[in-house]
């Protein structure tokens, strides 16, 4: 089905600059048409949908956007719903807050705006989202760990919403040491590449499998399928993870790299 895809993913580490330049937010308003864009605001993630919708309404319309609706979905009745689907279906563009990423896919899989959420992505609209926005756009995302060593036993995985394929992503990276349980997520599956992602920082992907960075930290992207060693099957609870060799990029603004081929492109496009 992925070479159907027309759409493009925005996905953003968190803390994401709200009052400087706001390289992101008007990333994803350009790609989502600028001027004539119509954007909805999804808080499912979130305990404060009214505060947080509200914020990111007034700075989106700030920045540009013909039309931002915020879109609340507190339990999945509300996610099998017709209008909600048919507000969706206006969009240019989505925007999935930050929170607690089991609240997203708890609420939204396997339901009608689910679904609708795939098909706006095939047709073309942008999909973005934030923090824990950002780790639920994965097949299978991390949402819970320890920061420090890599440990088989502190890590917790859960599937995501499956518009990203044989990825994990990381969120708030290097502010909060996260490296170790992004090597932990991929020593279980090392075909799988690990994306940590820096605060006010995001990568754009594109349909056809590569991303570039936009903002003002780092993308670390893990790739452990050269390893040859891994303590990963054997490892007791609370025992440190040997992987052996690991593949690691550090990139930053502008800078792409191909998923597919698992290469990075050295100059900023």
């Amino acid at each position: 089905m992925s070479h159907y895809v027309e759409g493009k993913l925005l996905i953003i580490g968190g803390a994401e600059d709200k009052k400087g330049e706001c390289k992101i937010l008007k990333r994803f308003i350009h790609e989502a048409g600028g001027k004539e864009s119509h954007l909805v605001v999804l808080t499912a993630a979130t305990e404060l949908p009214e505060q947080v919708g509200a914020e990111y309404k007034d700075i989106l319309l700030g920045l540009g956007a013909a039309k931002v609706e915020v879109l609340d979905i507190p339990e999945r009745l509300a996610a099998n719903g017709e209008s909600i689907s048919q507000e969706l279906q206006k969009a240019t563009g989505v925007f999935f807050t930050g929170g607690d990423q089991l609240r997203i896919t708890g609420v939204l899989g396997g339901t009608r705006l689910g679904k609708t959420l795939h098909r706006l992505y095939e047709r073309g609209v942008i999909i973005a989202g934030t923090s824990a926005g950002a780790s639920v756009m994965s097949d299978t995302m991390i949402v819970g760990g320890e920061a420090g060593t890599a440990k088989k036993d502190t890590l917790t995985m859960a599937p995501g919403l499956g518009l990203l394929h044989s990825v994990v992503v990381d969120q708030h990276f290097a502010q909060r040491g996260r490296i170790g349980r992004l090597l932990t997520a991929i020593a279980q599956n090392p075909y799988v590449l690990g994306i940590g992602i820096d605060e006010d920082t995001s990568i754009l992907v594109y349909a056809d499998g590569h991303f570039t960075v936009v903002g003002s930290q780092t993308v670390t992207v893990v790739d452990a399928s050269p390893s040859i060693a891994s303590n990963v099957s054997e490892v007791s609870p609370g025992q440190a993870l040997v992987l052996t060799p690991v593949l690691m990029h550090v990139l930053a603004d502008g800078y792409s790299f191909d998923m597919k081929r698992r290469v990075s492109s050295m100059t900023p496009v």
